[in-house]
């Protein structure tokens, strides 16, 4: 298959010993690059193979400028400072890779210029996309919450977790359109790892409980920490559970996780976005995510 960018400038595959370099660049722009980063922290102490995925880098030869995560999600991260035709060569040169490794990823998802240039590359030849969501304003909050914590979120505990399960199906289901268990338990044991790790978060109400509010850190590094996952109970929706309950998630992850707390969100989804400023967000840039 021939090349889509320059053969004189391609990509190649990194290994344990270049995660520290791939860190260092990561680190110069922490927001976009935390999904990647978060794989590249478990990699620096277990292993790139341990870490779920491949980490490709750009150029071949020399230090790193730009480097794409493939697991679960395709991610580039490219240096802030590129000028846009070596930016247009590393996304070439990724793409390339892609083409020969072949689709393994549920979505490419990242910072939004980098995201929709390797779609722009990959979409004659990959599957057709399901879903693709062009602008997703990415927030941050450095500051204490805005508005009042609510109290009855709480830190969830593992015996909670078939009653965080049928929340978390429904806020997947809701947000991308199928549910993540057809494919068996790995959707179950990924909720099961945020609880046990501290970063799953809920306000529950009645007997039996049930899950009115929640959220999780999906991703966290030294330098941020980046929830997922909001899901409000339809039935509960317009009271302002979201305000406290965000408030609530962003003391818990400041106090124990990260000085930044960061998101991403639909730009059509205003209520969310409104929400998110009440509580001390500020837009900073934007993701983009293409959904198979």
């Amino acid at each position: 298959m021939a090349p889509i960018g320059s053969r004189s400038v391609p990509a190649r595959v990194l290994g344990d010993g270049d995660v520290g370099e791939a860190r260092r660049l990561c680190a110069a722009t922490p927001i976009d690059s935390i999904l990647v980063d978060a794989r590249l922290e478990v990699a620096q102490r277990s292993g790139l193979r341990a870490a779920g995925g491949r980490l490709w880098g750009f150029p071949a030869q020399g230090a790193l400028e730009a480097v794409c995560w493939s697991g679960a999600n395709l991610v580039p991260v490219l240096l802030p400072t590129m000028k846009p035709s070596r930016r247009r060569q590393a996304i070439a040169a990724f793409a390339d890779q892609a083409l020969r490794e072949g689709r393994r990823s549920s979505s490419i998802v990242g910072e939004q210029q980098a995201v929709l240039a390797l779609w722009d590359f990959l979409k004659d030849t990959w599957p057709t996309a399901r879903d693709v969501r062009a602008n997703q304003p990415s927030m941050v909050i450095a500051d204490p919450p805005a508005v009042a914590v609510d109290p009855q979120v709480h830190k969830t505990m593992l015996t909670e977790t078939m009653t965080i399960l049928p929340a978390s199906i429904a806020m997947f289901t809701e947000e991308v359109g199928y549910s993540p268990v057809q494919g068996g338990h790995v959707y179950e044991e990924r909720v099961r790892m945020l609880i046990a790790s501290g970063r799953s978060f809920a306000r529950m109400t009645g007997f039996p409980p049930r899950v009115v509010f929640k959220a999780e850190i999906g991703a966290v590094t030294r330098h941020v920490a980046q929830v997922q996952g909001v899901w409000v109970d339809p039935e509960f929706r317009g009271r302002g559970l979201s305000l406290g309950g965000m408030a609530a998630v962003v003391a818990f992850a400041q106090a124990e996780f990260a000085p930044v707390v960061s998101l991403y969100v639909n730009d059509y989804n205003a209520p969310a976005r409104a929400a998110y400023r009440r509580v001390g967000f500020k837009e900073v840039g934007s993701y983009a995510t293409v959904l198979f």
